[in-house]
């Protein structure tokens, strides 16, 4: 397999735990990113991004990156904070009214952002088409039903987030999540990707699919057992309704929609730039004193989605003991995607990585490939 990109000297090493994850962990297209003060200092990519193994993956190729999705949309909301557009502790409500409906008055927006709001998945069963229309999911959250009350347990909404706030997002911007999406972020990084897959820089998109040969686990997975114990549980709802949510990922309906929990198409470059700048003592994007609260410890608890003990900040995954939670020092934060994605901020050492594969694995955060990455880059620091 030929590798493509570069390493800044010292770490060059990099490029061979590169290319061993194709070697030896079934990886057929994926990039590695890293930022340093500002630096790109890795750019790593590989393989072949068409199901027919015909169009090369290139820097710029764009992926679907899952989860990933919700750190960037954590950004747009505390951009809106630090504007003063958006206060994290006065109800949703008072800017989106009919988000009242169903006990939902008190909740805030901070508890949208750590998972503790309670609105984990739609109750009823809904169409498949229901998640390809913006309005009507957004129209749909509003209605809906938390599964316990608000603020009383940590629950990943592993969709419903993406609705809840974007739908949020649009009223104290006055902006679609598409044109905020551009003028803050997407610009003045010169992203490559962004929410769904069409419209953005690039146009390269890779298909993605499982790996041929599931990885090792690092951490027993226990969302499965949940989701066949209980199959109208929140757990199963959360990740299963509507079961396009597991099926269509590369579709053209999927693909042209506004999903932002869990359809942003990212490069590992751009992942590495959001991320590389919070990492900065003083970035573009937001003041140091929004950052700190954005990663500071706002839940950690075995959560009742995800069957783990995460702790999150304000839409981010904080840096927790596992190595698949590991994103670099203690200070680390950033969000994984389903299927092995990643990105991640290290203030410490100024540190912004992202990690894009078109092979899925069934980890529930890092698996094995972006781990080795990570470690390796570490130990070279």
């Amino acid at each position: 397999m030929e590798i493509y990109g570069h390493c800044a000297p010292g770490f060059e090493p990099l490029l061979d735990t590169f290319a061993a994850n194709f070697r030896q962990s079934g990886e057929t297209g994926a990039a590695f990113a890293v930022r340093r003060s500002n630096e790109l200092i890795v750019s790593l990519w590989a393989g072949r991004c068409d199901r027919e193994g015909q169009v090369p993956y290139t820097e710029d190729t764009i992926a679907n990156v899952f989860s990933c999705s919700k750190g960037v949309l954590a950004v747009l909301a505390m951009q809106q904070v630090a504007a003063g557009r958006l206060d994290l502790d006065r109800p949703v409500a008072d800017y989106w009214p009919e988000f009242a409906a169903a006990g939902k008055a008190a909740i805030t927006p901070r508890q949208l952002l750590c998972h503790r709001s309670g609105l984990v998945a739609f109750r009823e069963r809904v169409t498949d088409d229901l998640i390809y229309d913006w309005d009507g999911s957004c129209a749909r959250v509003a209605a809906e039903e938390p599964w316990w009350p608000p603020g009383s347990r940590q629950g990943y909404a592993a969709f419903l987030y993406g609705w809840s706030l974007g739908g949020l997002l649009e009223r104290v911007s006055s902006r679609t999540l598409p044109e905020l999406y551009r003028e803050v972020l997407a610009d003045p990084l010169q992203l490559d990707g962004g929410f769904g897959a069409l419209g953005h820089r690039s146009t390269r998109i890779a298909d993605v699919g499982p790996l041929k040969k599931p990885l090792p686990e690092l951490r027993e997975n226990a969302v499965a057992h949940a989701m066949k114990e209980d199959r109208q549980g929140p757990v199963a709802k959360a990740f299963s309704n509507p079961v396009s949510l597991l099926t269509g990922s590369n579709g053209s309906a999927w693909r042209g929609a506004l999903i932002p929990a869990a359809n942003g198409h990212f490069s590992a470059r751009d992942l590495a730039g959001i991320y590389g700048d919070l990492a900065l003592a003083k970035g573009t994007i937001l003041d140091p004193h929004t950052v700190a609260e954005a990663r500071r410890e706002q839940s950690r608890e075995r959560d009742a989605v995800l069957q783990a003990d995460v702790a999150f900040g304000c839409g981010f995954v904080l840096s927790g003991r596992g190595a698949d939670l590991r994103f670099g020092g203690d200070w680390g934060f950033g969000h994984p995607g389903a299927g092995g994605s990643v990105g991640f901020a290290d203030p410490e050492r100024e540190i912004g990585c992202g990690y894009v594969t078109a092979r899925l694995g069934q980890s529930l955060f890092m698996d094995r490939r972006s781990v080795h990455l990570v470690e390796h880059l570490y130990r070279l620091l």
